[in-house]
């Protein structure tokens, strides 16, 4: 059974964002808000990766292209937030959450679900900034009528 090219290149960037926080987290860098911005650059590329293959398989109708794109970053931001919080809970839950670092933009004691539920927020808000940019990129491969 072949996956779906979206489910495909949702765990696609599911996977790039574990191990680029895994990583980040191993050298001790994770408390350095501008590195957190480039997981984007995950988003981009399996948003990519599925608009590439859809061009390939000559699938060149613009909103049916925009909704594959939006569903692949969707897919890799709904896994990495289920990542999100079984990594907070295998680390501790609540207390884990207050040791993170304060650059976050969270009053008080968040709760993991408070800051899982802020994070789902914030990935689907820049998936479709993903989607909306890579289709501008990409609006010149697709005849409009």
């Amino acid at each position: 059974m072949k996956l779906p090219k979206e489910l495909y290149n949702g765990c696609i960037i599911f996977i790039g964002i574990g191990l680029y926080f895994f990583s980040m987290e191993l050298l001790g860098l994770a408390d350095l808000v501008y590195l957190r911005l480039f997981n984007i650059l995950f988003v981009f590329y399996g948003a990519n990766r599925t608009l590439k293959a859809n061009f390939k398989e000559g699938k060149t109708i613009f909103p049916y292209n925009a909704v594959s794109a939006l569903i692949t970053s969707l897919v890799g931001v709904f896994l990495s937030i289920i990542g999100l919080i079984a990594y907070t809970y295998y680390k501790g839950g609540d207390s884990y959450i207050q040791t993170l670092p304060d650059t976050f933009l969270f009053v008080g004691k968040p709760s993991v679900m408070t800051y899982s539920i802020s994070l789902l927020f914030e990935g689907i808000v820049s998936a479709v900034i993903v989607t909306f940019s890579l289709m501008l990129f990409w609006k010149k491969q697709y005849p409009s009528d």
